[in-house]
């Protein structure tokens, strides 16, 4: 691991139990996230993009140690989490937050914004009590509510200001890294605007690493350096925000791709729909996850699964005919731009 890598994820499995119909049938498994492997680097932010499903949401909470993983490792700073002692882990819990999708059921309605706030700033030691309201105030200042407000309850306020107190709160112990879950899909569209630019400006000023989930690939362009792509519990194709964005690899990125709104209308796009559903996480496909669904696949896709590789400096794709995709690609910009 280089010194510039602050996370490094390597062949992470986590598998659920499911209880089998009939006492005398084997042990059932959810294959929620199935052998991934990437790195998020120091004051960097890694778009998880996919459907509802994919294994976005496991795979940051098996990194802060929320779920049990089955397989590989999960190496923070240096450090393998699988082996950590007590002692480890309770300095990393400070170095490691995250910020859930629902900040209203992530917030405790018996406690005011005060009372959560000073909890992990007593908790870790962060300050003293003779201190813990300064520092409450801070931090409310910091994400742009006014500290006059903390000592109202979470349904005192509006969506938006609860996530707010949401990021204060994970900022309350001075993390390095961030599992942002969907930090912006329940607020509004102007409200997800101004959660996103306080996101970049605290990661600026405090030079934080972040992950970022979402399943809207027009945000996750707004706020990430590099990008992950999921579907079902494996990778599809990462690379730099930049790079995916002008030369998408796979099937499965072109068409959630399609999906997301042309401002200019003199634009033309052609919208890609993927018929079926997404398959059970439970029973696979054999060969390439995405096959059932591909409007590309053919033969060796049902029988072979493709590896991810590295097609372009930094450019990793899981799919046996990346470059047909790459020359429709060629061929629709150059008939963009004549």
């Amino acid at each position: 691991m280089t010194q510039n890598v602050l996370l490094q994820v390597n062949n992470l499995k986590t598998y659920f139990t499911r209880k089998p119909p009939f006492f005398f049938m084997p042990q059932r498994y959810v294959y929620a996230v199935d052998g991934i492997s990437f790195t998020v680097d120091r004051e960097e932010t890694v778009g998880l993009v996919g459907e509802s499903g994919c294994g976005k949401t496991t795979t940051g909470r098996s990194i802060l140690g929320l779920e049990p993983i089955t397989g590989g490792s999960v190496v923070f700073d240096g450090v393998d989490l699988a082996v950590a002692s007590s002692a480890q882990w309770k300095a990393l819990k400070k170095r490691m937050q995250i910020v859930f999708q629902d900040p209203y059921g992530s917030l405790n309605p018996r406690m005011t914004i005060n009372q959560t706030l000073r909890e992990p700033l007593l908790l870790h030691t962060i300050t003293t009590r003779a201190l813990v309201d300064e520092q409450v105030n801070a931090l409310l200042h910091r994400v742009g509510l006014d500290p006059a407000q903390r000592h109202r309850y979470p349904h005192e306020f509006s969506g938006g200001q609860r996530q707010r107190v949401c990021i204060a709160r994970a900022l309350a112990v001075n993390p390095d890294f961030i599992v942002l879950d969907e930090p912006v899909s329940a607020l509004d569209v102007s409200i997800q605007a101004q959660i996103l630019n306080l996101l970049m400006d605290i990661q600026e000023s405090m030079k934080l690493s972040y992950l970022f989930i979402a399943h809207d690939l027009a945000v996750v362009r707004h706020i990430s350096h590099r990008i992950i792509v999921m579907y079902l519990g494996k990778i599809m194709e990462m690379a730099d925000t930049d790079a995916l964005f002008r030369t998408p690899l796979h099937p499965y990125t072109v068409a959630l791709m399609s999906a997301v709104p042309v401002i200019n209308k003199k634009e033309k796009k052609q919208r890609i729909v993927l018929h079926g559903d997404l398959p059970s996480p439970a029973s696979p496909p054999k060969g390439c996850p995405f096959n059932t669904r591909c409007y590309m696949a053919e033969k060796i896709c049902r029988t072979e699964k493709p590896e991810l590789t590295e097609v372009e400096s930094g450019h990793f794709v899981a799919c046996h005919f990346y470059k047909k995709v790459q020359q429709k690609n060629s061929i629709s910009e150059t008939n963009r731009v004549s």
